[in-house]
């Protein structure tokens, strides 16, 4: 993958301001309000039933719920309530690598999956859904188990802000083999990455059977068409390696577009081998439409 010359550069280590960290944490809690949380519970359901009440029947009460055992000891009538039992566990596994930090819009790949993570949490989170946090790159960087309340959400918040950038490769095989490891409750996972690395498949298909993963894939439009602005130099985000092309010229674009098409449709295949339900955000558009328009399409599958 390589990175147009003009990235924008990855913020300094140190500390996040608060203000920062405050802003992402508003957007998502408007954004939460105004219809995303009705569509994040019509999505993901409680992972079962529990027990509520017994309470006398009622004209309308649905007759398979009737409690025989109740009704013939008092000589009438009475049915078992239920409730969605609607606790889950959400994993939001966040690419950090160094070609997270691209972006040649109004956000970076980083930026992008901060605000995604961020809204997912607090819909999750108002849904009384536990939330979880991975940041990994070529390897686990760090890990928040899933956990309910304000002070957690912010410690999320920040960590997606702070991690220290760095020219490391994406390891997803490691980071689904972690989940693997110290995820045993069945879990909704978000993994949000640009995907670029080979060999994940196994681990990330054995992932799937046990859990309900989403791939969310994150791009910039320069990692599919090169503006012509003549010779420039273009540098691999995770290696350093530069090359130098021209863009003025139109086989060199096309060829571009061409890798960048192959290399998305060859993904895709992957993700439909894989069983996994997939969803597509760029730092070019709003990623609540897309969000939105992802929630509707799979209510409907199931």
């Amino acid at each position: 993958m390589w990175w147009f010359a003009s990235r924008r550069p990855a913020p300094p280590a140190g500390r996040v301001p608060h203000e920062k960290i405050r802003d992402v944490e508003i957007k998502a809690r408007v954004l939460a309000d105004e219809g995303f949380l009705n569509a994040y519970r019509s999505v993901f359901r409680g992972s079962g039933l529990e027990f509520e009440e017994v309470r006398e029947y009622q004209p309308g009460d649905e007759v398979r719920t009737i409690d025989w055992n109740v009704t013939a000891r008092v000589g009438y009538p009475f049915i078992k309530r239920y409730r969605e039992e609607r606790e889950l566990n959400i994993v939001l596994a966040v690419d950090v690598s160094a070609s997270s930090w691209f972006g040649t819009g109004a956000s970076s790949k980083r930026e992008l999956a901060a605000n995604v993570a961020a809204l997912l949490a607090v819909a999750a989170m108002r849904a009384n859904d536990r939330v979880g946090l991975l940041l990994f790159a070529d390897g686990v960087r760090d890990y928040h188990e899933p956990r309910h309340g304000h002070d957690h959400l912010v410690r999320m918040i920040r960590a997606l802000l702070y991690a220290r950038p760095s020219r490391a490769r994406t390891d997803i095989t490691g980071a689904a083999r972690f989940l693997g490891s110290v995820t045993k409750k069945r879990s909704v996972i978000f993994l949000l990455s640009d995907f670029l690395d080979a060999g994940f498949e196994t681990p990330l298909r054995m992932l799937g059977r046990r859990h309900d993963v989403i791939a969310a894939t994150l791009s910039d439009p320069r990692e599919s068409l090169l503006p012509s602005v003549g010779v420039v130099t273009l540098e691999d985000a995770e290696t350093g390696e530069t090359r130098t092309i021209d863009t003025g010229r139109a086989d060199v674009r096309e060829a571009y577009a061409a890798a960048a098409r192959l290399t998305r449709a060859e993904r895709i295949r992957s993700f439909g081998r894989m069983g996994l339900d997939t969803l597509e955000l760029a730092t070019d558009r709003p990623y609540l439409p897309a969000l939105a328009a992802f929630f509707s399409a799979r209510t409907r599958r199931h």
